[in-house]
């Protein structure tokens, strides 16, 4: 089956770390292990504190997975946009692809004529050119990663620049004392 919803954000927004708010990396790491494990497919996005899903497999794990959304204090205001029986899937290996704000989401409002991102709102034709826009995305945006299919139960490793620059620093120093130590010997 397939199933989409809108919410919104009941946390406060953070700044944004490597394109994506802080509590959405949270709900995107758990997504993709979960909807993995279930063998789920579809895509999020998320902008002006609303949620806009979409979700595809079999009927008992996409409710299951809906009823645990259903109760996250994170969601509010849910709405269930589309829900019906699917022939097969659209979204073949993505356990759960996010599309961070980008020109194709802005380039979808203005063609809508809509001012803000409310897919609560949306008319059933505008949830499948968001389906369609989610699908389509492009794939080289930050966290819009395509899941490889020997490791799609693995969790995203994701490391802030900050940490990298220690990583190197620390490789720097070791390799420094490992030459100073060197030449004592």
């Amino acid at each position: 089956m397939r199933l989409a919803y809108a919410s919104e954000a009941t946390f406060e927004a953070k700044p944004v770390e490597k394109g994506v708010e802080p509590h959405v990396a949270r709900i995107l790491m758990t997504s993709r292990k979960n909807n993995a494990k279930d063998q789920l497919v579809g895509g999020l996005y998320y902008g002006n504190d609303r949620f806009f899903q979409y979700l595809e497999g079999e009927e008992d794990a996409v409710r299951r997975t809906y009823d645990r959304i259903l109760k996250d204090d994170r969601h509010r205001n849910i709405v269930t946009l589309i829900e019906e029986p699917l022939k097969s899937r659209t979204f073949s290996n993505w356990s759960m692809k996010y599309v961070p704000l980008s020109r194709d989401v802005r380039a979808f409002l203005d063609d809508q004529g809509l001012e803000s991102f409310d897919p609560a709102a949306f008319t059933s034709e505008q949830c499948e050119k968001m389906i369609e826009l989610v699908r389509n995305s492009s794939q080289e945006q930050n966290l819009s990663t395509r899941d490889d299919p020997k490791s799609v139960g693995d969790a995203p490793q994701v490391l802030s620049s900050g940490m990298k620059t220690g990583l190197i620093v620390a490789g720097v120093v070791l390799v420094g004392a490992l030459v100073i130590g060197g030449t004592m010997l």
